[in-house]
């Protein structure tokens, strides 16, 4: 009895020495923001935008780029008014030219660039049928090559300095590959891939990288995605699974909680308890997981409709969506500068 009591103390003190040394180290590292310059990809509307605005609050200098100019000029419009300071740079990010003027343009501008998100993404939504060979080449340039064209160009000086953040924003979609988002789903597993590699390479320079696994969130982005096949059903699905607070985050409760994990340095955020509860059954059950998502898929909308043609979420609206059950997603994309005009 004695032994196990002795035992069951020492792994009690172990439990606790390896808890008071996690909370220090994070402690070391943590990152203030005041005075700091944050670029975001992907900037402009929707999820860059939420964290634009946090980052603000902060006290950071925000570079903000997307291929829009009028969404980045209504987004640095706003955040003017709340007393930022933003540069906003109009540019492709799968170019890699682009990337490098952008990121010398910033370092011009501000100085050393301490904070990096990765954000720009597209969504294609539809069966694999109506795929395209380019669906996969778009969707590999914005969220592989994107990030690491940016990630190269803003490290020499991270690794000069000895410190930084990367912020990679990935998606469940590259833990658990689900039906009808092949291109998305694919692209984001290998930013996974290179998000995880890099920062077990970086820690040593005092950079660190994180991985954000989003699920479902309430961006607003619904309507600038992209739908094929039958397009209307599918955006009436897309639409209301995004909206529902049961299966979806909240974009703000999101960005907040992306601002503190950058902050921390930590390795991986998995928003959402559904995501968190996907990605761990899958790791158990691949093959289940598998399964179940086959079964899923046979109930999803077939090829057909506008095939292999693209609708973007606003031109797919039909007597289903929008609806009272997208209304949450509705006024995000209103918040968010996720619509064509600034209403």
């Amino acid at each position: 009895m004695r032994s196990r009591s002795r035992s069951l103390l020492w792994l009690a003190v172990g439990v606790g020495t390896a808890v008071a040394v996690s909370a220090m180290q994070r402690q070391r590292r943590t990152f203030a923001l005041r005075g700091k310059t944050v670029l975001i990809t992907g900037g402009a509307r929707g999820l860059g935008l939420e964290m634009a605005r946090l980052f603000a609050q902060e006290g950071a200098r925000l570079a903000l780029c997307a291929r829009d100019l009028d969404s980045l000029k209504r987004a640095e419009d706003e955040l003017k008014r709340q007393g930022a300071e933003v540069f906003i740079l109009p540019g492709d990010v799968t170019e890699r030219d682009t990337v490098t003027d952008i990121v010398h343009s910033v370092q011009e501008r501000f100085g050393a660039i301490d904070v990096l998100i990765n954000n720009a993404g597209v969504i294609e939504v539809g069966p694999m049928e109506e795929m395209r060979l380019e669906d996969y080449e778009e969707a590999m340039s914005t969220h592989f090559w994107a990030p690491l064209y940016a990630s190269l160009a803003v490290l020499p000086q991270m690794r000069q300095r000895r410190s930084g953040r990367i912020v990679n924003i990935a998606s469940i979609g590259g833990k658990v590959s689900v039906p009808h988002l092949l291109p998305y789903s694919a692209s984001k597993f290998a930013l996974v891939g290179l998000s995880e590699g890099m920062r077990a390479e970086l820690i040593k320079d005092n950079v660190y990288v994180t991985t954000v696994c989003p699920g479902l969130m309430r961006t607003g982005s619904h309507v600038n995605a992209t739908f094929k096949g039958q397009n209307q059903t599918e955006f009436a699905l897309f639409s209301t699974l995004d909206s529902l607070p049961i299966i979806s985050i909240d974009a703000r409760k999101a960005a907040r909680r992306i601002l503190t994990a950058c902050k921390r340095g930590e390795a991986e955020l998995i928003l959402s308890f559904t995501a968190q509860a996907a990605e761990k059954f899958h790791a158990l059950f691949p093959g289940t997981t598998t399964e179940l998502l086959g079964q899923v898929n046979r109930i999803l909308p077939g090829p057909g409709g506008i095939g292999k043609g693209r609708a973007t979420g606003e031109e797919s609206r039909s007597q289903r969506a929008p609806s009272f059950l997208t209304s949450l997603s509705d006024q995000a994309a209103r918040r968010n500068n996720e619509l064509p005009s600034a209403e």
